[in-house]
């Protein structure tokens, strides 16, 4: 197979196979019927268990064409055994006639397919990362008035004297506390090396899953998500660290989204500095009317018709199938949210050390966002890392190589990145 799809994405490094919780039934269901319409070449059946966000991500064309690619090479599924689950995601030992794999398969409350993604299968293999024997990591929960966010806190072993402590927040979508996204595929592990370098470095951290991700639990629903929902919970965690008397500053790391997020944080709070990394300098609307412009004018126009009803603050009910991905009803509040806050304006706001981290093959947020950002708050330093993607690890121009670091989880972090930021916070008093 020579591309990436959504569908089917060849990671080029194990997964260790660790058994968790059990197999849900909805699971076993969904597993079962999609190795019988794959067997039997039953591809409209299986696009059938497909969420609209699913469908509209892959047209059912793309999806004959990879799966057709898919049986030609491998012959027909033999046998999935479930090997765990966790975060509404579980993961199959799939037997083909000609290799075997990991399945990974999410399903929605509705138990209709979110996500279906194949990786390299290595009884033996040793993915991930590992935490440094000089390190602790603590699990933490914070009470909110919806629930509650769940996340871990690293520290070094041998603590002397306080030390600083760096709130991590995530970027867009259900990006765990790790920096990861099964739903899109993301396997990156770009959090979890973050602290875990830190951490080598003297400097603690808390990384945490989002509201509505991972181990944090929220009676929020989707349709009711805004975004100073995030800014919340992000004042929730720095709360929490200025009481712990460990800690001698706190500073707030934003990537992506996350980076807007922090500015709606930090105000009035107990923060000595603020990074930002990968952070677009645009507001909502313009990055969501970029994101389209590829798509067919028809499309273009209709969701140009939901933003002009978001502007008037009204809710679009009637959404093209092909939009649900980006606009279905129940996230237009968020973006309605989003759309309020102008980062050029944001950063201006901050009244603090900035340092400004931009990759230059940033595929997702370019290189001149960090400069306008820049220029909007000339006292902040500006730190532009070569060949440094939107996870901020290595990856070259070419797209379909950048978006492979993607899946990458043992891929280190660029090597001048950890101490870029040592050295700012050193600074910050």
């Amino acid at each position: 197979m020579k591309k990436v799809a959504f569908f089917i994405v060849t990671l080029l490094l194990a997964v260790r196979v660790i058994a968790q919780a059990a197999e849900p039934a909805t699971y076993t269901t969904a597993i079962n019927k999609f190795k019988q319409y794959y067997n039997h070449d039953q591809i409209d059946s299986i696009f059938s268990m497909f969420s609209p966000e699913m469908k509209a991500a892959l047209p059912l064309d793309n999806f004959k064409t990879t799966t057709g690619q898919l049986k030609s090479q491998y012959g027909n599924l033999i046998n999935a055994g479930f090997v765990k689950y966790g975060q509404s995601l579980a993961v199959y030992k799939a037997t083909f006639q000609n290799n075997t794999f990991l399945l990974n398969l999410a399903l929605n409350s509705q138990n209709k397919i979110t996500g279906l993604l194949l990786s390299p299968y290595k009884e033996s293999a040793a993915g991930g990362v590992t935490l440094d024997p000089a390190l602790t990591e603590s699990p933490i929960l914070v009470k909110t008035l919806s629930g509650s966010i769940s996340g871990s806190l690293v520290t070094p072993k041998n603590l002397t004297g306080k030390i600083p402590v760096v709130l991590i927040i995530a970027d867009a979508g259900a990006t765990d506390r790790d920096g990861n996204n099964p739903k899109t595929g993301i396997n990156s592990n770009t959090y979890k090396m973050l602290a875990y370098d830190l951490g080598k470095n003297g400097i603690a951290t808390l990384r945490y899953d989002k509201r509505l991700v991972g181990e944090s639990v929220s009676s929020t629903k989707e349709k009711e998500l805004h975004i100073e929902d995030y800014s919340d919970d992000a004042v929730a965690l720095i709360g929490l660290l200025n009481d712990d008397q460990r800690f001698s500053k706190i500073i707030v790391f934003g990537h992506g989204e996350g980076a807007l997020v922090g500015t709606l944080a930090i105000p009035e709070q107990p923060v000595k500095a603020f990074i930002s990394a990968e952070w677009a300098a645009d507001p909502a609307e313009k990055i969501l009317t970029n994101q389209m412009k590829a798509k067919p004018q028809f499309l273009i126009d209709k969701f140009k018709n939901i933003l002009d009803s978001l502007r008037k603050g009204k809710i679009t009910d009637n959404v093209d199938p092909s939009l649900y991905y980006i606009a279905r009803p129940s996230i237009q509040p968020f973006i309605m949210s989003w759309c309020r806050y102008d980062p050029l304006r944001g950063i201006k706001r901050v009244k603090m050390p900035i340092l400004l981290i931009q990759g230059n093959t940033d595929k997702v947020v370019a290189a001149e966002n960090a400069e306008r950002l820049k220029k909007a708050k000339s006292d902040a330093k500006l730190f532009m890392v070569s060949n440094m993607n939107h996870i901020l690890k290595e990856a070259p121009a070419d797209e379909e190589q950048n978006i492979a670091t993607y899946s990458k989880p043992d891929l280190p972090l660029k090597a001048e990145l950890i101490p870029a930021i040592v050295d700012f916070i050193s600074k910050v008093r």
